[in-house]
């Protein structure tokens, strides 16, 4: 690789093999020099130390040492304070024994560069003094961490990096090469392999090497599994772990004497089974986990983990190597299961190259017979009962460049495809008959080749391109515009939205005390809730509203103002889709306003909401609201003598009132709240589209009071009606400012008071006029009422 480890990462991110960080092995050798010892003296407190002048060029270091191999003059390796060593130590300048330290005279050992332990590092005399140890030695080796996505499995391993880089610069890919030793004998002989279960093996191969001897892999082996972060063991399993990190395809190796039969079955487990694993932990299997067994009992859990009655011990002489392809869904099944998630069943679960099999295998024989100083069985076995079909993907020249809005041509289509090892075979100038490379388990079908042609020529080889929006605008939704108009009023009002869930409990319906016809109890049940609390589809605002209240008073919010618009759905009929109606509902409990030094706190009620509903219909510039009172049998979630309809220009349009004590119960609520509810596609037909104004009156107005005692049923909204029916044309404005019950009225009457402004659009009126009008419409409305006036 010529390119620069920067460059190569953007590159690679570039091609969706996304580099989340760039580092250099040896980093930490940055603060370690090449020194020269110029002096030895002995330890003034300590018989098997030293005192050391290190010389590294610009200054002498006091270093205490204890290595036996210390002598004036030679070249070693020094660690100044600071320095991170690989098995995590953070060196510190310090006082050994009364004496000044001020660095580290380090082993092979020590600094991850080899296995020897029993001295300082001898460097060769050639080196500068006070050069770093990675310059002098030219160690330096960048680690990429990939972050692959799932599909992408054929670069889990060293060579199907490679491979990418060598398509992207169309340079050769070199494969390691194999050569495997002398053999003796024919596995056939000794060993056999049956698989049950065809559908979760589709392919199982295996050798044998003997006469192995275990024991610690040489240091090129331990430095490369370290380098990508794998612990080394012994050199048997190490090298089934190299091969599974050069070539992607995992192995295992059994003590081959220690199978039962000397043969493997593969089968899936039987219910109840239980198995220990690598992890010492024993796994209870179920029957659809493949496991690897012998002549008589398991021995692996198939492409996740090997188990302890057949692992590689000291005294291994015989190596059965396991190499095989697995079923991915059923890999992924298990591990989940098992809660084992190993770098074998990571790429099994993901899919592996089904023709690797042998290849990894032939790898892993040749560096076990060559590090283990053993002989090779001759022959393998391959057993395949379902060898995979050859996959040929047709694709368009015109339909890929028409998908990736580019313009290659068939030659370099079919050039970028060939450098990624795809069989291309050319039927006409159009069309192409691809056959993925064995390895590519993610390409199924012609978009997977687009997406192969459009990341490996380059992304920025697509145009940017931008859909054609015509410039004329559109005018918004009038009903969209409304309800946003709506949610701002209502937070102008002190209320907080809400958003609740559209599914309730199947309960709510009788928990509000709907009575039996009620449409509201036609509630659509949800086939597959996620819990019984949300099991219907909400037929009213009001259970969320009251749900919402519940969990802020628990909370010791006593206080609350809320507000929700959305949606309810009343079914028709069983099968068919629900009515929809859009709803506001308003919730109000706790004090009329936030407690004040200016002011007793008092309790919001039935006027208070009121007040925000009439608000509201004043600011969407709606007639004049009909409140009617609510007969007891249809109060509901009501309380009887707070509630009542609401009208607007003869059509209903909602209810508003206290809640209704047993409802109240019902919730779970400690304290009463006051509710509103409207019906938002009775209201929205009601808004004017347009607005007209008037001139501001040039002459001032005059107000006269009014006050009948009249019978206590009558509604005070019926008297100020009444007044204007009369259409009196001097009549501006006219409101209720008070009710009064109690001595000195007597019993089933009521006082109630009212102000009507006058005004005249031609001149001042005088005042003689206006009593005289309004002695006329107080007499007319005593005849309409029976009613009288105060003594």
């Amino acid at each position: 690789i010529s390119a620069a480890p920067d460059a190569l990462a953007e590159s690679l991110t570039m091609l969706g093999l996304e580099v989340d960080a760039v580092s250099d092995r040896y980093g930490y050798l940055k603060s370690v020099l090449v020194g020269r010892i110029a002096a030895v003296r002995p330890h003034p407190d300590a018989d098997r130390l030293v005192c050391c002048d290190v010389d590294i060029r610009d200054r002498t270091l006091p270093v205490v040492c204890g290595a036996p191999n210390v002598a004036e003059g030679m070249l070693t390796a020094v660690a100044l304070p600071g320095t991170e060593l690989p098995d995590g130590r953070l060196l510190e300048a310090g006082v050994i024994r009364g004496v000044q330290s001020e660095g580290m005279l380090c082993s092979e050992m020590e600094l991850g560069l080899g296995t020897d332990a029993s001295g300082i590092m001898v460097l060769p005399g050639h080196l500068p003094v006070g050069v770093r140890l990675d310059e002098a030695l030219d160690l330096s080796d960048t680690v990429f961490d990939i972050d692959l996505t799932p599909n992408r499995p054929d670069c889990l391993s060293v060579l199907g990096v490679a491979r990418e880089i060598a398509a992207l610069y169309n340079s050769q890919l070199r494969y390691p090469a194999i050569e495997l030793p002398e053999t003796a004998g024919d596995i056939h002989d000794i060993a056999s392999v049956v698989i049950e279960a065809p559908g979760h093996c589709p392919r199982y191969a295996a050798r044998i090497v003997e006469d192995v001897t275990v024991k610690p892999s040489p240091y090129w082996l331990q430095d490369r599994l370290l380098s990508v972060g794998m612990r080394p063991i012994n050199n048997i399993v190490d090298v089934t772990n190299f091969v599974l990190m050069e070539m992607g395809q995992p192995l295992h190796a059994f003590d081959f004497d220690r199978l039962e039969g000397h043969r493997i079955v593969v089968r899936t487990a039987r219910g109840g089974e239980t198995f220990v694993t690598l992890d010492e932990k024993e796994r209870r299997l179920a029957d659809h986990m493949l496991m690897i067994c012998d002549g008589k009992k398991p021995v692996a859990v198939g492409g996740v983990m090997g188990g302890l009655n057949s692992e590689i011990s000291p005294e291994t002489t015989r190596v059965f190597i396991e190499s095989a392809c697995f079923d991915p869904a059923s890999i992924r099944k298990t591990a989940k299961a098992l809660g084992l998630s190993t770098e074998a069943s990571h790429r099994f679960e993901r899919g592996v190259d089904p023709d690797g099999t042998v290849r990894a295998m032939d790898r892993a024989a040749q560096l076990i017979a060559e590090l283990g100083e053993g002989r090779l069985v001759g022959g393998y076995i391959d057993e395949r009962p379902r060898p995979p079909r050859e996959k040929v993907i047709p694709l368009s020249v015109q339909r890929t460049n028409r998908f990736l809005g580019t313009d290659f041509s068939p030659p370099e289509i079919e050039e970028i495809l060939a450098r990624l090892d795809f069989t291309v075979n050319r039927l006409d100038e159009d069309s192409f008959n691809v056959t993925p490379p064995s390895f590519r388990v993610d390409v199924e079908r012609p978009e997977d080749l687009m997406e192969e042609v459009a990341r490996m020529a380059g992304y920025n080889r697509i145009p940017t391109t931008y859909p054609m929006i015509p410039a004329r605008d559109r005018k918004p939704v009038q009903r969209i515009d409304t309800r946003n108009s709506l949610k701002r009023m209502m937070t102008g009002f002190g209320f907080h939205e809400t958003i609740n869930y559209s599914f309730v409990h199947g309960m709510c319906v009788e928990r509000l005390r709907l009575k039996p016809d009620d449409p509201r109890r036609n509630a659509t049940a949800i086939l597959n809730p996620l819990t019984e609390d949300q099991a219907v589809m909400r037929t009213s605002l009001v259970p969320g509203l009251l749900e919402t209240m519940q969990r802020n008073v628990v909370k010791q919010v006593n206080t609350l103002r809320i507000f929700e618009i959305g949606k309810v759905f009343i079914e028709r009929s069983p099968g068919d889709l629900p009515e929809e109606k859009e709803m506001l509902a308003a919730l109000w409990t706790g004090l009329r306003q936030e407690a004040s030094w200016h002011g007793a706190p008092s309790q919001c009620d039935f006027f208070d909401i009121k007040g925000v509903m009439e608000g509201l219909f004043g600011a969407l510039h709606l007639p004049e609201a009909e409140f009617s009172a609510i007969d007891q049998s249809d109060c509901e979630y009501l309380q009887p003598g707070q509630a009542a309809s609401v009208r607007l220009d003869g059509v209903d349009i909602g209810r508003i009132g206290r809640l209704h004590p047993g409802v109240q119960q019902a919730f779970s609520l400690k304290q009463t709240a006051f509710i509103f509810e409207i019906d938002l596609e009775a209201l929205y037909p009601l808004i004017p589209e347009v607005l007209q104004a008037r001139a501001i009156p040039r002459y001032p107005s005059t107000s006269r009071d009014a006050t009948l005692i009249i019978d206590r049923e009558v509604e005070a909204s019926r008297v100020l009606d009444t007044v204007r029916g009369f259409d009196v044309p001097l009549v501006e404005s006219l409101f209720l400012f008070d009710v009064f019950e109690g001595e000195p009225i007597e019993e089933g009457k009521k006082s109630i008071s009212f102000r009507i402004t006058y005004r005249s659009e031609e001149g001042t009126l005088e005042d003689e006029a206006v009593n005289e009008l309004h002695k006329s419409i107080v007499d007319r409305l005593i005849a309409s009422f029976g009613a009288t006036l105060p003594s």
